[in-house]
């Protein structure tokens, strides 16, 4: 057969229509598939966000009934006290368990990551099962076993004749939030330190041991800059969770409720407004000017990690 036949037979296939897959054509499959996905993000967190943006330009007035006002409650938002307070409340939450939470993380990764550990399934599922109970739950716990009155502390405290640790006062309550949080969140993020550690080539480990470099050697000249990427991405999780706290402040308010008030964080702040006050408006605007503050530190920290990775 000469090149000719071959090419004249082929002609015909490249001037026929695309080829199909079930019955439809290729070009149109990947926006089928990602419809579903696209449907939902636009009615559970697009619309609901656009609607709150809207409420947060108008205010309930006595006199005029909904007005629009621009952007007064953002301004008044900048100037309220209370909200300040709670922001500030949280900035300084953030700085007492993050990097505790964090260290924890790393240091039980990298145990599980060395091979030493003896029974080390059994050992990463111990750590991971407090993050599969709900927070509701591990608060409810935890505020009996921190209880003045009937709790196991106070309790073992009064027979040792030692006097009975107030968990839920004011100056231990941050404390007591922030012990709550870690115990709830470690093991999930040793699990992405630790998945991130399982990707690190073999071979480095062998090129350093064969060069003399001990397990501590190893772990902080080839296993700590591997987690840079991972350490980040919990970072940035955390800022987004410590500023977003709300469930255990909620839920320790009725045992505490001289500490902890309908302002104590941001986020019980705002709901407060919509649901205790009955301020929509005001309160969409404050949930605006939080995310406004999480996007504001996220960019910090990016900004310091970035700066310090390419030192």
């Amino acid at each position: 057969m000469t090149a000719t036949t071959v090419a004249s037979t082929e002609e015909p296939r490249r001037a026929g229509p695309k080829r199909r897959l079930g019955g439809l054509r290729q070009g149109a499959a990947g926006p089928l598939f990602v419809a579903p996905f696209m449907v939902l993000f636009l009615l559970v967190f697009l619309a609901p966000l656009g609607y709150a943006a809207y409420l947060s330009l108008f205010q309930e007035r006595l006199i005029g009934g909904t007005t629009f006002v621009g952007l007064d409650n953002y301004l008044t938002a900048l100037k309220d006290p209370l909200l300040r307070e709670g922001v500030v409340r949280v900035a300084a939450f953030f700085l007492i368990q993050v990097p505790l939470m964090l260290v924890l993380a790393l240091v039980f990764a990298l145990a599980l990551d060395s091979g030493l550990l003896r029974l080390a399934r059994v050992i990463r599922l111990g750590i991971f099962v407090p993050y599969a109970v709900p927070s509701v739950v591990a608060t409810l716990m935890w505020g009996y076993l921190y209880g003045p009155d009937f709790g196991p502390f106070a309790q073992l405290s009064e027979k040792l004749g030692l006097p009975v640790p107030h968990f839920l006062s004011d100056g231990w309550m941050l404390g007591s939030l922030a012990n709550i949080v870690t115990w709830e969140f470690v093991g999930y993020n040793m699990i992405i330190l630790y998945a991130a550690l399982r990707t690190v080539p073999t071979e480095l480990y062998e090129a350093a041991a064969m060069d003399g470099a001990g397990p501590w050697r190893i772990a902080w000249s080839i296993k700590l800059p591997a987690l840079r990427p991972a350490l980040l991405l919990t970072l940035l999780f955390s800022v987004i969770g410590s500023f977003q706290l709300f469930n255990e402040p909620k839920l320790l308010q009725p045992v505490a409720p001289d500490v902890i008030d309908n302002s104590y964080t941001a986020n019980l702040y705002a709901y407060s407004l919509a649901f205790t006050g009955q301020q929509v408006n005001y309160s969409a605007a404050v949930s605006f000017f939080l995310g406004l503050v999480i996007v504001i530190f996220s960019y910090a920290v990016l900004f310091v990690a970035n700066r310090r990775g390419n030192a």
